[in-house]
């Protein structure tokens, strides 16, 4: 089914990676996804619900959480229906709009909810090391600004990538050796030199991305070690339970992305590509309501009023 092409204009679809060819194995591909696609529906769902109707959860850390649930919702709706889809009908086309499509917002929506969980590591920082100057800091219009930003920012991020991938000229057949359309794979098919041009772009915004993380790893160092001054055991508990979760899964998001995004394309596992891509792209939209619900007893709370 790989087919050679002389350039990209003749591709009218791209082929993506079938998990197998068994049809049993390929419904249970599709009942497990299905699965995880329903659970993150429903926490992240809840989360947007609760927080819109609560009136009591005005904070800028809800007002986050509300973007970051957001961004979830919208990151596992742009990979997992079509890898469904494909499992169901037994088939790998995906259109090459489509294709388009998915680089485009996987980049706008990832980048979108990496600005959020950098931006919330501040709030958590400033909350628990400058308390008296939380609503300064963090008004609502500070608030306000920093998600223009977030939202500014991955939105022409994501444009640059998008349309820098597809403008390479593509001959090395259409078969995309990943679930959904991700760039790396992408430039596998290109047949010139151009495609270092992206390869360059993947590693100016991995520096971005490792200053973010700097940031945020920064942060959690002044927040661990002012929680470790509080003398109440009980207040110290509740400061590492609601940082802790959050840092793993910033940790998870980061280290698998960049793993994917920039190992050099001659290493390849297919098996440890596709658990990285899973790693990064499903599992934190799926986990991140129930991290940032379980362990915050205001929006059990507001949950439990909902009901």
């Amino acid at each position: 089914q790989r087919t050679k092409m002389s350039n990209s204009s003749s591709i009218t679809q791209f082929l993506l990676l079938a998990f197998t060819d068994t049809r049993e194995l390929q419904l249970l591909h599709f009942w497990l996804f299905l699965g995880i696609y329903l659970a993150a529906l429903l926490g992240n769902g809840l989360i947007i619900t609760a927080i819109a109707c609560d009136h009591h959860l005005p904070t800028p850390m809800y007002f986050f959480l509300f973007n970051l649930s957001l961004l979830d919702l919208g990151s596992i709706s742009t990979t997992l229906p079509k890898a469904m889809a494909n499992s169901l009908w037994d088939t790998r086309a995906i259109l090459y709009a489509g294709c388009v499509a998915q680089v485009f917002f996987i980049f706008f929506l990832f980048g979108a909810e990496y600005s959020f969980l950098t931006i919330m590591a501040y709030d958590r920082y400033v909350a628990i090391c400058k308390p008296l100057h939380y609503g300064t800091l963090l008004g609502s219009r500070a608030c306000a600004h920093m998600a223009a930003a977030a939202w500014g920012s991955a939105f022409l991020y994501a444009l640059l990538h998008t349309a820098n991938t597809f403008s390479l000229p593509l001959c090395q057949g259409n078969a995309v050796d990943q679930f959904f359309c991700e760039i790396p794979q992408i430039l596998k098919l290109s047949c010139s030199d151009s495609y270092l041009r992206e390869v360059e772009l993947l590693v100016v915004s991995g520096f971005g991305f490792l200053g973010c993380f700097f940031f945020i790893m920064v942060s959690y160092v002044q927040i661990f070690r002012a929680v470790l001054s509080i003398p109440l055991e009980q207040g110290r508990h509740r400061a590492f339970s609601m940082c802790l979760p959050h840092l793993v899964v910033v940790s998870l998001f980061v280290s698998t992305g960049m793993f994917a995004y920039l190992k050099p394309p001659y290493i390849s596992y297919p098996l440890l590509d596709l658990v990285v891509a899973v790693l990064y792209s499903v599992l934190p939209p799926a986990v991140n309501p129930l991290i940032y619900s379980m362990r915050n007893q205001e929006l059990k709370d507001a949950l439990k009023k909902l009901m």
